[in-house]
């Protein structure tokens, strides 16, 4: 099993809204999901992103894969950078 850190979509049409969840890779877009650790709100400027780090970093030293979207999201709250420097120290 593949676990994979990405978005599901929420909000109307036209009116996005995402969660940030983790998911067996298997599972559709907005089907199932294993834990929701964070928001994603891209229609205001600038987009709203509410996450629970701690939560993230567990799972990404499980080895959960974030997807395109969401590296790119946690690279620029800081959390990628924090998660290089945990994985590194271990070493």
């Amino acid at each position: 099993m593949s676990v994979k850190i990405r978005l599901k979509r929420m909000g109307s049409k036209k009116k996005p809204f995402y969660r940030i969840v983790v998911a067996d890779s298997r599972s559709p877009r907005d089907g199932r999901f294993i834990e929701a650790i964070g928001t994603y709100n891209p229609l205001v400027d600038p987009a709203l992103v509410t996450i629970k780090e701690d939560l993230v970093l567990d799972w990404l030293a499980k080895g959960a894969q974030p997807s395109d979207t969401v590296r790119n999201i946690l690279s620029r709250e800081g959390i990628m950078k924090k998660h290089h420097e945990a994985k590194y120290e271990k070493k």
